[in-house]
Formats: structure tokens, sequence, C-alpha cells
């Protein structure tokens, strides 16, 4: 039995098949990205989404869909689905699905009386084509295949809406067509392994509607133009594959390359496995670097994000050499933003004033994994750098204050993760000593100071032993600071405005290498987060029992915005917290770990199958929100799994 499967009664459900999203992608920055049922429900959607990077910085949709029709007899009939205005569906081809499995390929078996019908979807790796294989199971008659492409050719913020601007004509290729309905775009190849015939008959499809973008307060209809149909008859046992792609290819060509992209793929047959294949999904080559993007469908390569994913995605996976690669890239960046040179990568926010502390953090797990020695020399220079920039004064919004404490504007702009804003100010206005600013300051330093010292020679001994006594000096004053006597942390302190709310930044300081609390002081925080923050599908970013509580991320933009940091629940922070929990209660915690993973694995069959969403709500049922991936969440699982590991064995 497959692990992720879907049967007949759970895909004709359409108020549970309908919300259930998949996603494929290819490593180069596009995607694939629908329901199972194949009826697109955000803006976002389309078989083939590519990157377009002489208009912009976005993805495009170009194939929207590919609705198939089964004809036996001059019966038609269409396997597709499209919801238009109101509730209205048609066709609604998802009463033929008998199963989806994804097992290496997402997999659809459609029955239609005596007709079995095998429909698989495969993206190649580094290249902007798609496969759509059939294959015709059962037939007891000739039988047609006939597909129907709707096009876009758009960005993923865009609509598309009928127009005479748009060039609907075509030109044949081998096996198939090309179209470009506007400058600027490549052209779109769509060919098949079997001879077809295509018939141009282009119209409009008015009205399409798509509920996420409704439920999110956007606007939520398009037309998308279809230019006509392929047909092609198709024999029992036969397959017959579709691509859309940037590029002509011999059809010839498509089916041992679909294979030998098959054969490469890992498969989804647990939970682990699972988080494996979403990890690699983040994964983006442009030219000789390579990114991490921070989630699909729209977020981009995020410096923060990289720092802090980087380590789970690779390292707790056994991918070293994915993780150097990726750090090539960060640091090229780090140390452009250091000298104040031009950005030449794609990495955005690299200026916020935590992305050094998580960079630190990040070789630090390195080092954890491959030894200090080798952890040296591949960014021990980089590591000191990176020191002395922030020794010296450089950032122009991270200081070091006499008392060895990093002090941060964030009073005018968001400065941490808690990043949401409201007329271009952030909604959880954190400032001045910000905890788990400090926490890394902390850690950073203490692991430096043994790095350093390990290693040996003059200038590392003279730094090492600078950051032993500046450690010292913020560890005394992140106590006198930030703990409080009702036993927790304050969020963040500036001046004489001291936050007391309960948030899950406290819990950084007791889940990192080195805190600067007591074991009895980091046994305090971590009950109140335990008792207040803890739940099935992450550690919500505001305890019930302080003000300003919204847990629901739900309504419009601004509606959405006021929740975000305010009580929803983020599984990222939960590796943190499940680290903490083992460093304070050591092998007594590992079936109370075991159990909170339980909540996750289950998840991967609701939201986005096979991944992890950007968070949930903080409060019953803790409904899967915002972006259906997001790589710092999957991260912290798979930190967390491993970590568990880790103590299963040294026990």
């Amino acid at each position: 039995m497959c692990y992720l499967r879907f049967d007949k009664t759970q895909m004709t459900n359409l108020q549970d098949s309908l919300f259930k999203e998949l996603l494929i992608t290819n490593e180069s920055g596009a995607y694939c990205s629908t329901t199972l049922v194949g009826c697109n429900i955000r803006k976002y959607h389309g078989l083939l989404v590519v990157p377009v990077p002489n208009l912009d910085d976005e993805n495009h949709v170009l194939l929207s869909s590919l609705d198939e029709t089964v004809i036996q007899h001059g019966a038609e009939f269409n396997l597709g689905l499209h919801k238009y205005q109101g509730e209205n569906y048609s066709p609604k081809g998802h009463k033929y699905i008998v199963s989806f499995e994804w097992d290496k390929v997402p997999t659809w078996i459609y029955r239609i009386g005596g007709v079995l019908l095998k429909k698989e979807i495969v993206y190649r790796t580094d290249r902007f084509r798609l496969f759509v294989r059939y294959t015709l199971l059962e037939a007891h008659s000739d039988t047609t295949l006939r597909l129907k492409p709707f096009l876009a050719f758009r960005s993923v913020r865009q609509w598309t809406h009928e127009t005479g601007a748009a060039n609907t004509g075509y030109t044949p290729v081998k096996n198939g067509i090309k179209m470009c309905m506007y400058e600027g775009y490549p052209d779109l190849y769509m060919q098949t392994t079997a001879k077809s015939e295509f018939h141009y008959e282009p119209n409009w499809y008015r009205g399409m509607d798509y509920p996420k973008e409704r439920e999110r307060g956007y606007d939520a209809t398009e037309d998308l133009l279809v230019p006509g149909y392929f047909e092609m008859p198709i024999k029992k046992g036969e397959s017959i594959i579709f691509t859309a792609s940037l590029k002509e290819k011999d059809p010839k060509m498509y089916a041992p390359i679909m294979e030998a992209e098959i054969e490469s793929l890992d498969r989804r047959d647990s939970f682990y496995h699972c988080l494996v294949n979403a990890a690699h999904q983040f994964h983006v080559q442009k030219e000789n670097e390579e990114y991490i993007l921070a989630g699909y469908p729209w977020f981009k390569c995020r410096a923060r994000d990289t720092f802090i994913s980087l380590p789970g995605l690779t390292l707790s996976i056994g991918e070293v050499d994915r993780f150097e690669r990726y750090m090539k890239t960060a640091a090229k960046g780090l140390r452009e933003f250091m000298n104040k040179e031009p950005m030449t990568v794609a990495i955005y926010e690299m200026e916020q004033p935590d992305t050094l502390l998580w960079a630190m953090w990040c070789i630090q797990q390195y080092g954890k994994y491959v030894g200090r020695a080798k952890c040296y020399e591949m960014y021990g220079d980089l590591l000191k750098e990176m020191l002395d920039f922030i020794w010296s004064g450089k950032h122009t919004n991270l200081f070091v204050h006499d008392n060895g404490l990093l002090y941060s504007n964030g009073r005018d702009r968001a400065v941490t993760w808690m990043n949401s804003t409201a007329g271009g100010r952030p909604i959880v206005p954190r400032s001045g000593y910000i905890v788990e600013f400090n926490a890394l300051w902390y850690n950073a330093l203490k692991f430096s100071e043994q790095l350093l010292g390990e290693i040996g020679g003059e200038t590392n001994m003279v730094s090492a032993k600078k950051c032993g006594e500046m450690a010292e000096l913020v560890g005394q004053s992140f106590k006198n600071t930030f703990l409080n006597e009702h036993g927790y942390l304050l969020d963040y302190v500036d001046g004489q405005m001291m936050d007391w709310s309960v948030r899950p930044n406290q819990l950084f300081a007791i889940a990192l290498d080195f805190s600067p609390l007591d074991v009895r002081q980091r046994k305090g925080v971590l009950d109140i987060c335990t008792k207040e923050l803890v739940t099935p599908k992450g550690i919500r970013s505001l305890s019930p029992k302080s003000g300003g509580y919204n847990p629901m991320y739900i309504g419009q933009q601004t509606q959405r915005d006021y929740a975000y940091h305010q009580g929803t629940a983020w599984p990222w922070l939960t590796g943190f917290y499940l680290e903490a929990y083992l460093r304070v209660y050591k092998m007594s915690g590992v079936n109370y770990i075991e159990r909170q993973l339980i909540g996750f694995e289950e998840e991967l069959f609701y939201h986005c199958v096979g991944t992890i969403p950007e968070l949930f709500d903080g409060n019953p049922r803790f409904s899967g929100r915002g972006a259906i991936s997001f790589a710092m969440n999957v991260s912290g699982i798979l930190r967390a799994i491993r970590l568990l590991e880790k103590y299963k064995i040294e026990d």
C-alpha cells in the first residue's frame, strides 16, 4: 500500500479534495502546483510555472491546466475540473477518479465504464519541461484521447483577461505546436509522443474562479485561452506523453528522458522520506549559484530563512555537500553585505540585524556534524569576519552596548522574524535588547571561543579570549535584563519599555548549545512555554494569556497580518522547543517528543500533500494556513527527527 494514497471516496468529495494541493519543483525555480483533483484554486496554481528573468523576478504561469477527454463510440467523457463564479463546476471529471497515489510521481487512476486510464506527472530536474503520461490500462473498444490546454501567460501575482492584444496564433512543430501570447515571453512548446492532430479553435474561457484568493480578500477571477485541442487514438497498454516546455525536442526522446527522471527520484514511502523530498523542493540553482527558497508558492530566497533552514534541509538528512554548496552562495552574499559591495546574489534581506547571528548558528551546526577542524577550515575566516563586523559597529542597526548586549532599533521597521507590518510599520514592534538576538549572540561567542581556542595560533587565541570575556559579560547582562520574577524571559527591553508577553523567542535561550541560564532557570522557561505555547502543530507566537492574542489566520490581508505573529502556531519553532526539552529532561523527554511529531505526520495528508505549510491557527482545529510548503518548518521537523534518533543511539 502506497504511503500517500487517497481513494475514490476521498477524491470525489470536493469539500475535502478540492483543498488538498500538490507541489512538484524542478530545482531551477519552476514548479507545478494544483489540487489533487486538478482544479486550480489559487492564482499561483499551474502545470508549467516558470521564471521569466527578462520580465521580472517573479514566476509566470504559462500552462494553467490540461483537460483530458476520453472518447468511445462518439461519447465524450471530460476528466477536467474547473470552478466558475458561484459554486459552478464544469466539467466534473473528478467523479471518474478511482485513486490518487504519490510514491515517486503523482499518479491518478480514472475509470470511465470499461476504460481504466492512468495519468502521471513528472517535472524534469534543471529543465523547464513538464511530462504528463497517459497509459490506457483497460479498454474494450477503440479509444481516443483529447487534450485541451488552458493558457495564461501571466505573472503569478496578476490575472489574465480576454484581450485582443493576446496572440492566439500558433506555429506547428513535430507532433505539436508552439505559442507565445505576449511579447517578452518565451515560446511554449506543446508536443505529444504519439502523432496527434491539433484542432485550432481559439476560445476564451471566462470567469475562472479561485476560492483561495477570494478567501484571502483578493480578486479571484480570470479568463484563460484555449487555443484548441490535440486528439489521438490510444490502444490498450499504450502510453502517450504530453510535454510542455520552453524548447522543442524530438518526441522520440521523451519516453527515455521521463523514465530516467522517474528512476532518479526518491520514494515518498514514509513520514521521513516525504520530508526529505520536501527539503529538496526548496533547492534552486541559478547558473553556478545555489539557493534555498523560503517557501512555495510566493516566497523568494531570504537570508534569515536560509540560515535557519540550511542545517535541517541538508545536515539532518546527511547531505553535507549540499550544505556547502548553499553556504558558498550565502557566504558570498554575506561578504558583499559586510564589505558594502553591490549584491550579486539573489538573497533578500541580508541587511536584517539577526542575519549574521543566524549565520554563525548555522556554521555551528555544521561544526557539530563534521567536526570543528573541518568547520574552521571551511568557515573560520567567515566567522571571524562576522564577529569583527559586529564588534566594530559597522552594522547600521546592530550595536554592542557596554553591557555586552546587542541593541537593534525595531520601532519603525520590523527587524526580527516577527515581521508583519501595517501601514509600513511593524505590528509587533520588537526593539532594543531583543531576547533571541542576545541568546544567539551569547551562543555565537561561546562557540567562537571554543572553535578558535581549539584551533590555536596567536591571532585565534586573542580572538578566543575576547569572545570568552565578552560571553561572560553578556551572560550576566542577559539574566539581569530578561529574566523576570515569574520565571520566564521578557521578549524585549528598550529603555523603560519591557514586553512581558509570553512569546516563543525565549526558547532560543534554552535550546542553543550554550545558554546564559542555569538548569533551574532553563526549566522555568521551558515549563511556561510548555503550558502556554505548545500546540499539536507547532509553537504559538503568543500565549493566549497575553494581550492581543489573535490565533486565527483568516480573512483579508490586514486581518491576517494582525494575526500573523499574535498566536498562530509555527512548526519550525517545534524543532528548537524539542531541543530545549531534551536539554532539560534528557532521555525522559524522548517519548514526549515522539508524541509531538505525530501531529505533523497527519498534516502530510491535509494541506499540501507530503510537506508542511507556513503556519497553523493557534486554536483548534489548528488548520494549516499560508504558503503551502515552508522551508523553515520542514527543516525544524527534520532537525527534531535527527535529534531524537541521536538521543536513542546514545541511550
